[in-house]
């Protein structure tokens, strides 16, 4: 990894809200600046470095599915939401008349529980709604990006390391979720400064299913040439599922048009100097 924490971030986004959206300004002024670009709907925003990783498992780890392993280039920096998209945030989306499905919440409770029973398509429409609200340009996260800012610069099977004993510490799995989701950031964050990277909901992100990263970009661009433009690639793991799903490097793909109780998101953007 070539230097990796040392790349400071040095360029001043300018945020611009648009016409009826409430803002509170981008202070970023150094590594882990948080921000909101509008007062309460949307999620709270945290500014990643640029920088070089190792994506995927070497021979002996993880699956055929996470090779074979490369470099990739994170070449701009951007915001990531430090919590997965939560009932709350959905919930003004679908209030404004932007998002037309309400998700059953299990009886888990809505608010701050991470938002469930999305597809990817609508994951999509709740970008979407965020580009006209802000004027920014909000979306999914690339499969490279989701990586990158899970290790958030770690080469472990975790971002905390790899001993699956403290995985309690940091995400809810089968092993301790009480089969169920769990209100956003109740564990530790990674080094980045986000929350339940491994574990509660699993995240839909941008790119098309392939079967293994032959021909996979090397700039974390998103990946939708050839694979299954059906099957979208989900991320993190679940509340449901075992330790070793919740790996930075594992990944799965699942039918774009489902919903599912263990499938929530995150968003990210570009920020443009």
């Amino acid at each position: 990894m070539k230097g990796f924490l040392h790349h400071a971030l040095t360029t001043l986004l300018m945020v611009a809200a648009a016409p009826g959206a409430s803002m509170v300004r981008a202070n970023e002024s150094k590594l882990g600046s948080t921000f909101r670009d509008c007062a309460t709907e949307c999620p709270e925003m945290i500014v990643l470095p640029v920088g070089d990783f190792v994506m995927g498992s070497a021979e002996g780890v993880g699956s055929n599915q996470e090779r074979p392993s490369r470099s990739v280039k994170i070449a701009k920096p951007i915001a990531v939401s430090r919590f997965e998209v939560t009932f709350q945030e959905w919930d003004a989306c679908v209030t404004s008349g932007s998002c037309s499905h309400r998700p059953d919440d299990r009886n888990w409770g809505r608010g701050r529980q991470p938002v469930i029973n999305i597809s990817w398509h609508d994951a999509k429409q709740y970008t979407a709604w965020l580009v006209r609200k802000t004027g920014l340009p909000y979306r999914l996260l690339t499969e490279a990006e989701w990586e990158y800012a899970a290790r958030a610069g770690t080469t472990t099977r975790f971002f905390f390391g790899d001993d699956e004993a403290v995985l309690g510490d940091y995400g809810w799995s089968t092993y301790n979720s009480e089969n169920r989701t769990h209100p956003v950031g109740e564990k530790k964050p990674n080094q980045f400064g986000l929350y339940d990277m491994h574990g509660n909901a699993a995240e839909w992100v941008e790119d098309h299913w392939h079967d293994n990263y032959h021909g996979a970009p090397a700039d974390a661009s998103t990946w939708v040439e050839g694979g299954d433009a059906n099957r979208r690639v989900v991320r993190g793991g679940s509340w449901h599922t075992k330790p070793d799903w919740l790996r930075s490097a594992f990944r799965w793909g699942s039918i774009a048009e489902s919903r599912s109780w263990l499938c929530g998101f995150r968003v990210a953007r570009t920020i443009e100097p």
